[in-house]
């Protein structure tokens, strides 16, 4: 370098000037750019806020009159809406979401680091513009100006946008290459500020899903900031060719003065107000604003509307972002802004303008380790936000269910216009209790709300059908004006043949005080009014808006869902415009079929009856009618002892395993039993429930049970095998272990020990089956084979998850070698076969309820017994001066329940022909009113079950959600169905029966045959 500086010394005046000609001309290149552009920039800010403050002022000017006339006011509309489009396309483009914005990410970081190598390939200032590197060089920032123009479009802010890091170095590097072009010579100049894209290393190595933990990151980032400031600083002093005493004031400065400037950007960039776009927008989010919750609501909430930026996420945490958090932020740069603050302040509240705000959304740590806490903190939040603004919406996660009460008592929460609450422990339990009520039904409920994107291949045929289930969803759609006046089995019977559709549900509103109901399977006295919302269970979106579509004159004869679209004769679709509906759970009454909502003093006053001295021969209900009731029992009378087995010998009963302590945070069993007490079962159908657990804890429970009939406490734990004798558990329904209170503990893999171990102690438990005994629906297959030889079954078991990565635990369990790879739990063979639940995916709920609230209102209905929030909000409300009848009451318990029924035992063996999944449909529904959902098929795999070969009866059965409508059946199917309340499915003797013998609830008394039953460990 000291020989090229004497020799450029010993040149001629005029090479000497013209090289300094050279230089500033490729250094003016830059400075002229930037300061021209960010000029011209300032000036269009100036001129476009003075048309605004002047059209402020004056109001409707000339200018907006020319533009707001018929002639060129729709152009202009056009352009509007153009302009929006494009940058939304642009914006998603630059967001790195899709995988042509991921390619041009990374093509760009690519090509920036060969641009810095060329740069050290050349080593002079002055070099030949015949250097083979050159026209690759100026390839590259093509390249450059290319990305910079549609950044350029895409900022919302331009002289924000021109004063950024990645705008300075483009501005400084691009420009001088297009000289060089011009004057046929290269000079190095700023090129070597390309190296501080290497700042950008930690979002590529996270794109490419290279780095997943906060040590990677952080490495990630440092070995950034070292390497790109060693390069700038390498190439700065190589440009100014100064003394090695500034060389070390350079590096000091280069390395700390970064550092510096950090510190004070991020503070500036996160306390910032959040700027409101006018069009655009935008929800909040706070509470547990972590690594973890982040990234499961964005993976729930962007899926809903992949592919389009429709509504910005603006995050109010109340730490500033940890180095992985801020990654993460920086990959969805295009969804999400983060501003630091807290909910309970009105000043951190105006600065995100939660007043302009579509919905503000509270996210709860399921995991923390006290749950009253967490709750009470959230709740603080929504009261902030309500007295800040009464308009806003809110969508809260709660984890007790007792303390979602609080939140209706707030004068301004509406559930009208949106206001929701997802409580977990509610949703949890009532998934559990349905499991126990139907085998299988846990997980075909919750198949209904998982999005699975995991891409598996299936080895056994089983899991080609479990997957393929796994498709389907909950959809709502406005229903075509043509089906008003026909009844719902019509409509759905139509929709399955004619579009490939099932309804299972309407909202249906009333004639009188405009209040809506959701119905599951209405009979059909019950018609379709016009601008009708149906649920669907279906794959997508395109097949249910053909039931928008339909139209009677064009589709009459088409059969063939793809050809039903919108006709001429449909001039627009009807769209949801919610208004002022309130959604509640329609009682009718099962002598005349139609509904029975409404009195003189209340919409509501005839599901409320005060039962306390009901008819004789009545069943006793709460005040609601929705779930049976018994007066206060003492908590001495339900404790069982183990040596009075004798005393009570319970069949067909439910086992609940509970695991706490006297400090223990209470889990809500009153959730759990709620479902098994709806009034939708008659008394004899209801089944015993025998609590295994610690009394301690217990004790704490039994103030919300004591009202609940036939519901037992035995003192005890599930890890020993005496306590679960005592309890019978041989002849129990199905045992479910629930999960504990949340502890710290020092793994995410301990939380589930207890339930684990009490797994696989209940699962190496094995019952004798005896050939004469009678079948069961769902067990029969247990007591088939040679008589001679009598064969092993295992306790129905259904066990309750925290971490879902502990499902390999307990997998073994399902019998099978053949399972799914990997630890996904939803795609796991204890899952398919519903014996393992985890409310995980419960969390992606909170974007279900903002995007379509009323998918978690029949969520709410179907899991925790038919009964609404808002419905039970309005029945916390007392009042008195109202009496009913004993027929008044049963009318609010007749609605549907979900059950499972034999293709032979039952009245579905009177349709003919029942080959296919279609023709059951369709026969069910014509001649019984029962509504088809899916099957729950044995796995037939018996040279691929060990247990078979040891002569145990694997009682193994897999969900097949929605099968398609040519599916065939096999004798041993069960079909999930919607049975209408009264109706008599199972036959016996000839007759139809509501209920098998094995069903006349747990005073049944051993008759004609005897079972036969023992323990083998």
């Amino acid at each position: 370098y000291r020989a090229f500086l004497i020799d450029e010394l010993n040149t001629s005046p005029e090479k000497m000037a013209c090289s300094i000609e050279i230089q500033a001309a490729f250094i003016l290149s830059s400075f002229v750019t930037f300061f021209v552009g960010l000029l011209i920039l300032f000036i269009f800010r100036l001129i476009w806020r003075t048309i605004k403050k002047w059209q402020n002022i004056k109001g409707t000017g000339i200018i907006l009159e020319l533009l707001l006339r018929k002639s060129t006011g729709n152009k202009h509309l056009k352009s509007l809406h153009f302009h929006g489009v494009f940058r939304n396309r642009i914006e998603m483009l630059l967001s790195a979401q899709t995988f042509v914005g991921q390619v041009l990410m990374i093509l760009v970081f690519v090509l920036s680091i060969g641009s810095l190598i060329i740069y050290f390939i050349n080593s002079s200032d002055c070099s030949s513009y015949q250097d083979k590197t050159i026209p690759i060089d100026l390839t590259f920032n093509v390249f450059f100006s290319f990305y910079f123009g549609l950044r350029f479009v895409a900022a919302d802010d331009k002289i924000k946008f021109w004063l950024e890091m990645n705008s300075i170095v483009d501005i400084f590097t691009i420009p001088p290459t297009f000289i060089s072009y011009y004057l046929k010579s290269n000079w190095l100049g700023l090129r070597f500020l390309r190296a501080l894209r290497l700042l950008e290393l930690p979002q590529i190595l996270q794109i490419l899903q290279a780095i997943r933990t906060s040590s990677s990151v952080k490495f990630s980032k440092l070995l950034s900031i070292v390497l790109s400031t060693w390069f700038t600083a390498a190439g700065f002093i190589h440009l100014v060719s100064i003394s090695s005493n500034s060389q070390v004031f350079l590096i000091l400065f280069a390395n700390y003065v970064p550092e510096m400037v950090e510190i004070f950007a991020n503070k500036r960039k996160y306390t910032s107000p959040y700027e409101v776009v006018k069009g655009k927008k935008f929800i909040v989010v706070c509470g547990n604003i972590t690594v973890d919750s982040v990234t499961a609501f964005l993976r729930n909430f962007l899926r809903h509307k992949s592919g389009q930026i429709n509504i910005e996420i603006v995050f109010l945490g109340e730490v500033p972002p940890s180095l992985e958090l801020e990654t993460l932020f920086k990959c969805y740069m295009a969804y999400t802004t983060f501003v630091s603050g807290s909910a309970l302040k009105w000043e951190d509240l105006r600065r995100v303008a939660v007043e302009s705000a579509e919905a503000c959304l509270i996210i709860a740590n399921p995991l923390c380790s006290d749950s009253h806490a967490e709750d009470t903190s959230n709740i603080m939040r929504v009261l902030s936000i309500k007295n800040y603004n009464p308009n806003t919406r809110v969508i809260i996660q709660i984890l007790q269910s007792h303390n979602k009460v609080f939140l209706p008592k707030i004068p301004s929460w509406n559930w009208t216009t949106g206001d929701n609450i997802i409580c977990f422990a509610e949703l949890k339990l009532g998934f559990m209790a349905q499991g126990c009520l139907v085998p299988g039904l846990c997980t075909f409920l919750t198949t209904l709300f998982i999005e699975q994107n995991k891409k598996v291949f299936p080895k056994q045929p089983w899991q080609k059908h479990f997957l393929n289930g796994l498709k389907n969803k909950i959809l709502t759609q406005r229903l075509s004006d043509d089906f008003a006046g026909m009844s719902f089995p019509e409509v759905s019977r139509l929709c399955f043949v004619k579009m490939g559709l099932m309804l299972i549900a309407i909202e249906h509103r009333s004639l009188f005080h405009g209040c809506c109901g959701l119905m599951l399977n209405p009979p059909a006295e019950v018609k379709l009014r016009k601008n009708t919302l149906g649920f669907f269970i279906a794959e997508s979106s395109k097949e249910v808006i053909r039931a928008a579509f339909y139209c009677a004159k064009c589709h009459g004869d088409v059969f063939i869902p793809e050809l039903i679209g919108k006709c001429n004769c449909k001039t627009k679709i009807q769209r949801h415009f919610p208004g002022n509906c309130t959604l509640y759970l329609v009682a009718l009454s099962p002598a005349s079929r139609v509904p029975q909502m409404f009195s003189a003093n209340s919409p509501f006053s005839l599901l409320r009856a005060f039962l306390y001295e009901p008819e004789p021969g009545c069943d006793q209900l709460d005040d609601s009618g929705m779930f049976h009731w018994c007066r206060a029992i003492a908590l001495d009378r339900v404790i069982l002892k183990r040596m009075d087995k004798s005393k009570h010998e319970f069949r067909n009963h439910v086992v609940a395993c509970v695991f706490g302590d006297a400090h223990s945070t209470l889990m809500g069993l009153r959730n759990f039993v709620i479902p098994l007490r709806a009034s939708s079962y008659t008394r004899q159908e209801l089944k015993d429930i025998v609590f295994i657990g610690s009394l301690d804890y217990l004790k704490r429970e039994w103030v919300f049970l004591r009202n609940f009939p036939q519901i037992y406490i035995l003192p005890g734990s599930a890890l020993f095998p005496e306590d679960l004798r005592a309890a019978n558990i041989e002849e129990c329904s199905m045992c479910t272990v629930l999960s504990s209170s949340s502890k710290a503990l020092s793994s995410p893999a301990l939380v589930d020990t207890d339930t684990i171990m009490a797994t696989l102690n209940i699962g190496s438990l094995r019952v004798i089956c005896a050939p004469h005994i009678p079948e069961e629906p769902w067990t029969s297959e247990c007591f088939t084979g040679f008589p001679e030889k009598p064969k092993f079954r295992r306790i129905p078991i259904l066990t309750e998850l925290k971490n879902p990565s502990n499902i390999h635990y307990i997998e073994q369990l399902s019998g099978l070698d053949e399972s799914f790879s990997g630890t996904n739990l939803h795609l796991s063979t204890s899952f398919s076969t519903g014996t393992v639940f985890s409310g995980s995916f419960l969390d992606s709920l909170l974007a279900t309820a903002f995007y379509n609230y009323h998918v978690l209102e029949l969520l709410q209905m179907l899991v925790t017994g038919g009964i609404s929030s808002q419905l039970e909000h309005f029945l916390d409300k007392s009042f008195c001066g109202l009496t009913h009848s004993c027929t008044s009451v049963v009318s609010g318990r007749a609605r549907c329940k979900l059950g499972l029924l034999s293709l032979n035992q039952t009245i579905l063996s009177d349709i003919e022909p029942r080959k296919t999944f279609g023709q059951v449909f369709c026969g069910s529904l014509d001649n019984f009113g029962i509504l088809c959902l899916g099957l729950y098929r044995m796995i037939d795999e018996e040279e691929n079950n060990p247990e078979e070969k040891r002569g145990v009866c694997y009682l193994g059965k897999f969900v097949i959600t929605r099968p398609p409508n040519n599916f065939k059946l096999l004798p041993s199917d069960l079909v999930f169905c919607a049975i209408p309340y009264g109706t008599s499915c199972y036959k016996m003797d000839g007759t139809s029966s509501q209920i098998p013998p094995l069903y006349k609830g747990s005073s049944y008394v051993k008759s004609d045959f005897q079972i036969t039953s023992k323990f083998l460990v």
